[in-house]
């Protein structure tokens, strides 16, 4: 090899050493998903499985499903929406700033009055506790929270008088009511049936708080916020949350079962082949 071959070559590699010194792997977009803390615990497990099933990272963000909703109104970047109320999800469906069809129920739970599970009083139903006006009571706040809208319609009808009452505390959430009751600021709440499962503070003390069974369906869509990039991925986690080993995730952490669709998802079609 004479010099001027040798130089070139030097060059070459130079050159290639520089580039590979320059190259940084691409890194995948996360799909950002706003969730209800009701949701916490149970997506601690699913959304790894996700991830590591579809090589697609997530970035959630938990926050009360009415929050959600005025960011997605006003563009904040979130792809993909799930409401602890099935009626969030309706509403940006109607106002066409959802994606993927139909708003889906994907989980379900229902209200429960609860109290510390240290207190030594007895049980009491909702209405003992809106009758003794000296019981404290934590609501849901319903300017934040699906919680709040959910409870400020079941009170309205069974104790339209209940906003003229002492001694009624407003939190964002389901976590939020638990925290006033064991720190002895309130001594009962109305929550989700699921938050009280899955709190080592409360223990329930009316199953059935308004006289009859009201389901709280759980809603999810994909936002019109949704990046370009991230749809595929967006839809496949939406069929993914439908399909029956997540749906037994969801009952494992508390949800109360839910009609799966009479037409199976395509990740549930690849599921019964495979």
């Amino acid at each position: 090899m004479d010099i001027g071959t040798s130089k070139l070559v030097i060059a070459t590699l130079v050159g290639l050493l520089a580039l590979l010194g320059a190259w940084r792997p691409v890194q995948a977009e996360f799909l950002t998903v706003g969730a209800p803390p009701s949701l916490r615990p149970a997506l601690s497990e699913i959304l790894p499985m996700f991830e590591r099933e579809y090589d697609a990272p997530i970035n959630i963000v938990y926050t009360p499903s009415k929050t959600l909703l005025r960011q997605i109104e006003k563009k904040a970047p979130i792809d993909m929406f799930l409401s602890a109320g099935i009626e969030e999800v309706e509403y940006l469906h109607k106002k066409g700033l959802t994606l993927n069809g139909h708003p889906r129920i994907f989980a379900q739970t229902s209200l429960v009055l609860v109290m510390s599970s240290d207190s030594p009083a007895a049980l009491m139903s909702l209405r003992d506790a809106l009758a003794n006006r000296s019981i404290r009571i934590a609501l849901g706040d319903p300017q934040t929270s699906s919680l709040g809208d959910v409870t400020a319609r079941v009170l309205a009808k069974l104790s339209p008088a209940y906003k003229s009452r002492p001694n009624i505390l407003y939190a964002s959430h389901s976590d939020d009511i638990m925290n006033l009751i064991r720190t002895g600021k309130a001594d009962v709440g109305l929550v989700y049936r699921v938050d009280s499962i899955n709190s080592g503070h409360v223990r329930i003390s009316d199953e059935d708080p308004i006289g009859t069974f009201v389901p709280i369906q759980f809603g999810q869509a994909v936002a019109s916020t949704c990046r370009a990039s991230l749809r595929i991925v967006a839809g496949k986690f939406s069929d993914f949350l439908m399909t029956p080993r997540i749906q037994k995730l969801l009952a494992k952490y508390g949800f109360d079962s839910t009609p799966l669709p009479v037409e199976p998802t395509p990740t549930e079609k690849k599921e019964r082949v495979s």
